[in-house]
């Protein structure tokens, strides 16, 4: 599957990734968004998933974001806090 969504600092991929992987207790990064829709309850499979509605598929990707940014807000609290 192609990436279509660019980061502003390409060398963050790998951490980005993990941290994916992190919220939702995939094993693997490339679990990450399997886990949070079996979370969600949508039937997420490999492969062409154009037969998933758009309110699914943001259940999802709000499921992986979400999480990411609650996770990164907690982490710089805890440096902040460490400063």
């Amino acid at each position: 599957m192609a990436r279509r969504n660019k980061i502003l600092v390409p060398e963050a991929r790998r951490g980005l990734d993990e941290l994916k992987a992190k919220v939702v207790g995939a094993s693997r990064p490339e679990e990450a968004k399997f886990e949070a829709a079996k979370e969600v309850g949508v039937p997420l499979e490999r492969g062409y998933n154009g037969r998933i509605a758009a309110e699914d598929a943001g259940k999802v990707g709000g499921r992986l974001g979400g999480s990411m940014v609650k996770e990164m807000v907690r982490m710089a609290m805890e440096n902040m806090k460490k400063e």
